[in-house]
């Protein structure tokens, strides 16, 4: 893993550049090394706030899957900031603020909607019957959030590290490598939970519809289900397409020929969150499920995070 740090070191003085105008500074001197799109980060601005406002009306009216749903605001939101941060770089991109708020919030917004995907996995277990799993559909909860947690946290530590280190005009190697494992991390996470989701679905699809749960036959011959189902496939694409694009951007450094590429930006890290995001919504599982299924799985996470900080308690 080689990282550049020449464009950091050559701002020591966190000031340098705080000046620069577009007619006294070239571009390259930037922190984008180009000027942000206007009108795309505008429309990915529009769409997240959108897609917000839609999740907290779907909870409003339903009340179920509070905590997919959680997920969901929590990644719009982390991706409004992100995109107001370059919006408002298209008029300064030599002001530090908009660079460190993108590269922090559209790093670790999408980790948040990973947790709600590895979330419904549970359920859809639960639809075609458990004994046709391989693995216990409790397992799924209790091994897939964890690592969410995990890549969460090691990209939010990585982040806010390598923002101070940058701020205060010092080296964010150590944040860098911190925030690029977590990330490294979710794809190795994405790639074991696709895997298990294709091996749970050959499976299925060599059984006759008469040896899975006739109590929701019903519900798996349902257009809405099928739709679910197709987006949530869709979306684990989409989250692994981008979360690998971002390790091989992040692992170049923030001078990189990568992260100075806004059109592979836009194609591969705004559009692919989007339209994981406007699937999800357009396909909630609140209109998918019938009644009862979310509250095994928010119970099972609920417990399984109590039961954890009990133990610290204890120590």
């Amino acid at each position: 893993m080689s990282f550049d740090y020449a464009f950091l070191d050559a701002r020591a003085t966190p000031n340098q550049f705080e000046n620069c105008t577009f007619a006294t500074c070239e571009l390259s001197t930037s922190f984008w090394y180009y000027r942000p799109s206007l009108p795309a980060n505008a429309i990915f601005l529009s769409l997240f706030s959108l897609s917000l406002l839609l999740f907290l009306v779907t909870y409003t009216v339903t009340r179920r899957f509070g905590i997919f749903t959680f997920t969901l605001i929590a990644c719009c939101s982390l991706e409004i900031l992100g995109y107001l941060g370059r919006v408002l770089s298209y008029s300064n991109p030599w002001h530090e603020t908009g660079f460190l708020l993108q590269i922090v919030c559209l790093t670790i917004a999408p980790s948040f909607m990973a947790g709600g995907i590895y979330l419904c996995l549970r359920n859809i277990v639960y639809a075609f019957g458990p004994e046709n799993s391989r693995i216990k559909p409790e397992t799924y909860t209790r091994f897939f959030i964890p690592c969410d947690v995990i890549s969460l946290v090691l990209q939010a530590l990585g982040g806010g590290m390598a923002s101070t280190a940058s701020h205060e005009g010092r080296s964010s190697a150590l944040g860098d490598h911190i925030m690029v494992t977590g990330l490294a991390f979710q794809v190795l996470t994405l790639a074991v939970f696709m895997g298990i989701c294709l091996d749970f679905a050959f499976r299925t699809a060599r059984l006759d519809a008469v040896t899975l749960d006739p109590k929701f036959s019903s519900l798996r011959s349902s257009k809405k289900f099928r739709g679910f189902l197709a987006s949530l496939t869709l979306s684990t694409l989409c989250i692994f397409v981008r979360s690998v694009y971002r390790v091989a951007e992040l692992s170049e450094g923030w001078t990189g020929h990568l992260i100075q590429q806004e059109w592979l930006f836009v194609g591969l890290e705004g559009v692919m969150v989007v339209v994981a995001v406007v699937v999800l919504n357009a396909f909630h599982p609140a209109f998918c499920f019938n009644t009862g299924f979310e509250s095994r799985s928010e119970e099972e996470i609920i417990g399984f995070f109590q039961r954890r900080f009990q133990k610290v308690e204890e120590k």
